[in-house]
């Protein structure tokens, strides 16, 4: 059965030139023998689709195929074959007697495709100009380089090779980021470009410090005389220490916001701090000081509730829980 080029690319017998060129990539990209050098039937698809492809991409020669078939190229000089009417009526067949299907259709092979359209030289076929495909791989880098930005050390796998490459990390990147390095992929075929390398970049978790968005989240721990009695207590932040206000009579959960000393970017948007505030009570404290805070804490509640008998929250810091 002769080829059916629309179906060796798999579109429409109405598809448009650019459909087929479109297409044509695709095909080209996955048969081709630099990258399938020991699949033979990679290279046997290989050539069937080049040679739809350069009927297809051919206006005139479409146009005969259309007409004709696959056999279009046997149209004789004094008739068409297998007992079809002369498609040029004059009784003559083409001008002088003779056939010159390479004259007629404009040389021995298609365009190059991948830069512009241009014909290729006469008589002599050139390879087609196959990107290379781009490489996806994950890399995890440090919470603090994630948040400072700059340059990184990454190791990662690639064609079953370990490579350490070095990888600029922008300020404020997020968790799950993508940088792609141009150039960096499979190479290329007949003078393509490279392909690119995508790093998926997951960010490693720190001890005291979480990320929600811009936005930088602390448990501050504070003790409990600094809890009743407000205090001023420094805090860590990637630009520098801060100094924060605990208010007077603060309890544990009371979140204090520092505006600016979140994460940054390069275009200057800066998200905040959040410091939630943990009270501590006194380690290595004998149980006789214990025994006495906890006296002393009874006798405040006690006295808290009598001024406010009737009051809502006289049953306790717990009375306004709800499902």
């Amino acid at each position: 059965m002769p080829d059916d080029y629309y179906q060796t690319l798999g579109v429409p017998r109405t598809a448009s030139a650019e459909d087929i060129r479109k297409v044509y990539r695709d095909l080209a990209r996955k048969y081709h023998p630099d990258l399938h050098p020991d699949d033979a039937s990679a290279k046997e698809k290989f050539k069937q689709v080049q040679t739809a492809f350069d009927v297809l991409n051919d206006q005139s020669k479409r146009e005969m195929y259309d007409r004709y078939g696959s056999s279009f190229e046997g149209v004789g000089a004094g008739g068409a074959s297998g007992g079809r009417s002369n498609p040029f009526p004059g009784g003559g067949g083409f001008p002088g007697g003779q056939i010159d299907l390479e004259s007629l259709f404009g040389g021995g092979g298609f365009g190059d495709l991948f830069s512009g359209g241009a014909k290729a030289s006469r008589g002599k076929r050139r390879s087609a100009a196959v990107p290379g495909e781009d490489v996806t791989a994950k890399i995890e880098i440090p919470f603090r380089v994630a948040i400072d930005g700059g340059k990184t050390d990454v190791r990662l796998d690639r064609d079953g090779k370990t490579e350490t490459i070095s990888v600029t990390i922008p300020q404020g990147l997020i968790d799950g980021g993508r940088i792609r390095l141009r150039g960096q992929g499979l190479p290329g075929s007949g003078g393509a470009a490279a392909g690119d390398l995508l790093l998926e970049v997951q960010i490693a978790s720190h001890a005291f410090f979480h990320r929600s968005g811009d936005t930088l989240e602390v448990t501050l721990p504070v003790s409990l005389s600094e809890a009743i009695e407000g205090a001023k207590v420094d805090v860590p932040t990637p630009w520098g220490t801060i100094s924060l206000r605990i208010p007077p009579l603060t309890s544990s959960g009371r979140k204090l916001r520092a505006a600016g000393m979140g994460v940054r970017h390069a275009n200057g948007t800066k998200g905040d701090l959040i410091a939630e505030v943990q009270v501590m009570l006194p380690e290595g404290a004998d149980s006789d000081l214990m025994q006495r805070l906890l006296a002393a804490a009874k006798a405040a509640e006690a006295i808290v509730q009598t001024g406010a008998a009737g009051d809502a929250g006289a049953a306790g810091p717990r009375a306004q829980l709800r499902w």
